[in-house]
């Protein structure tokens, strides 16, 4: 993933999951494609590493502040060398 959007989210009564679903949304809403990875921080999401929600994959990393989630698209590696190529 080249580019993505950092969204905050620090109401830790709604479970991890909830709070993914809604910044997924909130993405697709403003770009108008589906994200496809999350990163969080490993205190955010727990046990939760290598988890799914949303058609999401969920990786922790320590470069993400706690309760932040970094969602973006990540491309198929033919995508991304068909472009790479092209430039």
């Amino acid at each position: 993933m080249d580019v993505g959007m950092l969204w905050f989210d620090g109401d830790s009564s709604r479970d991890v999951a909830a709070r993914i679903r809604r910044a997924a949304e909130f993405y697709r809403n403003k770009y108008g494609r589906a994200p496809n990875l999350c990163f969080v921080h490993p205190k955010t999401v727990g046990n939760g590493q290598g988890m799914e929600v949303a058609g999401m994959r969920i990786l922790t990393s320590t470069s993400v502040l706690k309760d932040h989630f970094w969602l973006g698209v990540q491309e198929p590696e033919s995508e991304a060398q068909s472009r790479a190529a092209a430039a």
